[in-house]
């Protein structure tokens, strides 16, 4: 019994660190408030493939090494909004400088998609050891900032929103990748807001319909708003993918089909889709705000649509992004106003054509005719000397009547 009385009176004592208040005598105790607990987090992913031994066709058309030479995104940080990164994966140790948890399920990616699309922002270069795959600028830095554990949301989602705050508050973020749509919320328009006036650039997808949905304007923000980049997805024949919003606000397209990254647990997977479309060009603005550092987030978006390859139909956009040129091209980024960046590029001179020279073409005139006269001539005579021949050559005579004669005298 004294035991017992022990253990009674230790629970009531540390009732108050659970916020429990012990009951006064004569007053009704308030009802408890249970610790809300930890939102379950199942972690069962397929393995994926071990290895990526064939370059991928994005990595081909884009010719990685050719950019490299100019830069591979040091010193930028990308915050991944999305479902979290496996900072574990080979490709991705080291990459990775830090993991926020605002969905409060801690910070693995249990769906694999937010190591997907970091894989093909910064994987890290290790072809020397037969890893055919690397991301797109292999030297810039990764946060993961993870909102959300589930494959979809119905409506609209605040933790997306405080996300990207999150990010825009990080030390050294200049780009964020959205790689999901959400509908139109003051909170998720002023979140947009509050990080470009960061000078931070946010690249989003457009999304991706089902064929029920073709034709149908649709909620995709934050793609929609102005200063953001909108991503839509080309298959490898540079047209626009099937399943590709091609209703709303549409900056440039990217590689979206067919499209191998990085996969949780040291794999790797094959995936579509245009939430894979939009690390392309969030990488790409890495690329561009490390090799020109002096660009706002408007101007790097400035460039990347302007030197954009050219619409295919409805839903690309700009067309296809070029990271060489969105890197070299001479552009001049007038001020923008509040909408979209204006494009102006600067002219080129081109040298006027030299002066006629009328002698030498007075001379050339001449043979050219001369040639087709003497052409004309063998035709003719091709065509008179045999009908001359079968006639024996015979000279035709006339004779006049005696009345002309005598007349003529």
């Amino acid at each position: 019994m004294r035991a017992a009385r022990l253990i009674v009176a230790a629970c009531l004592a540390s009732a108050p660190m659970f916020g429990a208040a012990p009951a006064l005598a004569g007053s009704a105790a308030p009802p408890a408030i249970p610790l809300a607990p930890a939102a379950p987090v199942a972690c069962q992913l397929p393995p994926g493939e071990t290895n990526a031994p064939v370059e991928p066709w994005a990595q081909r058309r884009f010719d990685y090494d050719r950019l490299w030479k100019l830069t591979r995104g040091n010193g930028v940080t990308v915050a991944v909004v999305d479902t979290g990164v496996d900072a574990d994966h080979p490709q991705l140790d080291g990459q990775v400088t830090r993991s926020i948890d605002i969905s409060k399920t801690d910070t693995r990616d249990c769906l694999g998609h937010g190591t997907k699309v970091a894989g093909i922002i910064a994987a890290s270069d290790q072809r020397d050891r037969n890893r055919a795959f690397v991301g797109i600028a292999p030297r810039a830095k990764i946060l993961s900032v993870k909102y959300t554990n589930q494959e979809h949301s119905n409506g609209a989602d605040p933790n997306l929103a405080r996300a990207i705050r999150a990010a825009a508050d990080a030390d050294g973020v200049r780009v964020i990748n959205v790689s999901s749509t959400a509908p139109d919320t003051p909170d998720l328009r002023a979140a947009v807001k509050y990080a470009q006036s960061r000078d931070i650039l946010i690249v989003a997808a457009a999304g991706n319909v089902q064929d029920e949905q073709k034709g149908k304007e649709l909620p995709a923000y934050p793609a929609g708003y102005d200063g953001v980049v909108g991503v839509a997805a080309f298959d490898e024949n540079g047209q626009v993918s099937d399943f590709s919003n091609v209703r709303t606000q549409i900056s440039v397209a990217a590689p979206g089909q067919n499209i191998t990254s990085t996969w949780p647990g040291g794999g790797y997977a094959v995936d579509q889709g245009t939430s894979f479309a939009t690390p392309f060009v969030a990488g790409l603005a890495a690329l561009m705000r490390s090799f020109r550092p002096k660009l706002t987030y408007l101007e790097v978006a400035n460039r990347i649509r302007a030197t954009a390859e050219g619409g295919a139909g409805a839903g690309s956009g700009r067309g296809m992004v070029n990271p060489f040129e969105a890197l070299t091209a001479e552009i001049s980024n007038t001020a923008p106003g509040a909408g979209q960046p204006k494009i102006a590029v600067r002219p080129v001179r081109i040298d006027p054509p030299p002066p006629t020279d009328t002698r030498t073409r007075g001379i050339a005139l001449a043979v050219t005719f001369g040639a087709l006269g003497a052409a004309a001539m063998v035709a003719v005579a091709g065509v008179v000397i045999p009908m001359g021949r079968r006639r024996g050559w015979r000279p035709g005579r006339v004779e006049l009547p005696a009345e002309s004669s005598r007349s003529s005298e």
